[in-house]
Formats: C-alpha cells, structure tokens, sequence
C-alpha cells in the first residue's frame, strides 16, 4: 500500500511540475508580434516623382508574377552578391518570356549599417525600379521582417531567399515547376531543401558543425510534430498567393524559428507542402550564434506547439487581411 501511495506522489509531482514548466515555456517565451509603425507602411524607390510610396496589400490582386522578399540586418557587406544574382536571374529569364513582371522587397531590420543605402545604390546604378526598400524602425527578427515582406506583396508566387545568397537564385525555377504541379485549388508551398542531394545533382557545402546541429533540430520538429519534411530551415522558400493568404495573417514568431510556424499552418489548412533540392553553400558572416540560438530555438519551438495545443492560438479558416 505504502509503495502505490509513493507511486502517485511522485507521479503528481511529476505532473505538477510539468504544469509548472508549461506556464513558464508558454508566459514567457510566446511571441508577442509588435504592430507596424506609420513609417513602416512605405517604401523607398527609385522612381523621381515618388521615391517614398505607400506598400501595397496580400489583400490585394496581384500585379506582378513573382515577389521577391528579402529579410536584411547588418548586410551591406553580403548584399550584393544576392543582387547581383536576382538581376542576372531576371535578365535571362526575360529573354524568354519578354513580359515576366517582379518586385524584390528589401526588408531592412532595423540596420545599424548601410544596407538600404547599399540597396538603392544598386538600384540606381543597374535602374532596377523593381526594387523596394522598407526599413524597419526596431528589429523584429529574420520571421518578423519575411511575414512583414509578404503581408505587403503583390504577386503571384511569392518568394523569400536570405539576403546571403547561400542559395543559388536560379534554383527557384525548380521550386515554380515543382509548385505549379503540386498545388491544390490554386494553393501551394515549395521550399528549399539542403537534404535531398541523393536525389539530383545539387551540391551542398557546409560545415560538421552546422549539419550535425540540423540533424539535432531536424529530429527535436520531428518529435514536436512537424514530419516528413527534412529541411524546415532553409531560407529559400515560394508560395502561392492564395497559400500565402492562408498562412501569414496567422503568424506569430518573428524569430528564426518561424519557418516551423510557416509548415503547421499549412498542414493546418491542408495545403501541400513540396521539397525540391537546391545548390545551397554556407557563407561567412552569419548573424545567428550556434548556442545561442539553438537553445533560443527549441524554447520558442516549444511554446509555439504549447500555444496551437492548449489554443491560445486560433487559426483562421479562410484568408484575411
């Protein structure tokens, strides 16, 4: 009898300070999405009459077949390369399809360098009106400022790539091919995936560090419930409008973990979600820190499947705003 009395103490113990640790996890890790500053409603251009416009809506119709988002902090150094690269991408592609229309939204995260200015002096000197710059007064995070991006697109396929240019841009031929097969009544993802290189001929350079510690994050969103997807991380991933619709209204990380948040919301609303490999390399200079970061990560992973499960989080059923 003594030895069923000490059983169910400890296993309301136990239980008590699983609840305990649950309130902490979800009271002070949740994020909490700041509103939009005025300020942060526009955009810089290169166009002479109106170089400061007012950002359009994913409400809206879309005007052009492809938007570009690119989330930057910190990356006058970086940036280029990845300009370079979408340019060359757009002219080759145009020699084909003489009509093929996109924006490219800089997302600058509240820089403390010269990225905006390094932005537009690109635009300026290759007259890239295409591109937009938006500045962030405070920083948000790498998922608060590609949700930012998208929320004020105004394509067809939507698209976000890290302003590293890890990823070869060129690539993102596979991921249209890919969506335009795999989407359900006009909804689909398509991403990146740096683990499928048995598959194709892509080529994949990174560190032992850096593939240990993705296999390590790939098994703990496997056990908190995001399966059959082997690259949640990359940063090269397209949607189409009406996915996009679906998805970042209900967004709530801002942090680097929001890529996870990205493929349960599209699980949630039944949209497919489609891997395609990709020429990825790792590049110097990376603002995230491995420890850091990874501990940062699975806490927030964590209280965003402790929020969806206890729903403190709802999910809406149909596009908005």
């Amino acid at each position: 009898m003594l030895t069923v009395e000490i059983l169910v103490s400890a296993a309301l113990g136990l239980a008590t300070v699983l609840a305990v640790c649950t309130g902490l996890v979800v009271r002070f890790k949740s994020p909490q999405p700041r509103q939009r500053e005025e300020s942060e409603n526009y955009f810089l251009c290169i166009d002479e009459k109106h170089e400061r416009q007012r950002l359009g809506s994913l409400s809206d119709e879309p005007t052009v077949d492809l938007s570009i988002i690119v989330p930057a902090y910190n990356e006058e150094e970086r940036l280029p390369v990845l300009l370079k690269d979408i340019r060359e991408y757009v002219t080759a592609r145009r020699q084909g399809e003489p009509k093929f229309s996109y924006e490219l939204i800089i997302m600058d995260d509240g820089s403390r360098d010269k990225t905006v200015d390094v932005a537009m002096d690109f635009a300026r000197t290759h007259k890239m009106r295409e591109l937009k710059a938006v500045r962030h007064v405070i920083n948000r995070g790498k998922g608060g400022a590609v949700t930012q991006g998208i929320m004020c697109s105004l394509g067809r396929y939507i698209m976000f790539c890290d302003a590293d240019g890890a990823t070869r841009f060129s690539d993102i031929d596979a991921l249209l091919a890919q969506a335009k097969k795999s989407a359900i009544e006009g909804r689909v993802v398509a991403i990146g995936s740096r683990n499928n290189q048995a598959l194709s001929d892509t080529v994949v350079e990174r560190s032992h560090v850096r593939a240990f510690l993705q296999w390590g994050f790939h098994t703990y969103v496997t056990i908190l419930g995001v399966r059959g997807v082997r690259d949640t991380q990359c940063g090269f991933k397209l949607f189409s409008r009406e996915a996009a619709r679906r998805i970042f209204p209900n967004m709530h990380v801002e942090r680097f973990i929001f890529d996870v948040e990205i493929l349960l919301l599209a699980r949630y609303h039944h949209i497919p979600v489609a891997e395609v490999p990709v020429n990825w390399h790792e590049v110097a200079g990376s603002k995230m820190s491995i420890v850091r970061d990874s501990i940062q990560m699975a806490l927030d992973l964590l209280a965003v499947r402790l929020n969806y499960m206890l729903g403190n989080w709802k999910v809406s059923q149909t596009a908005k705003d």
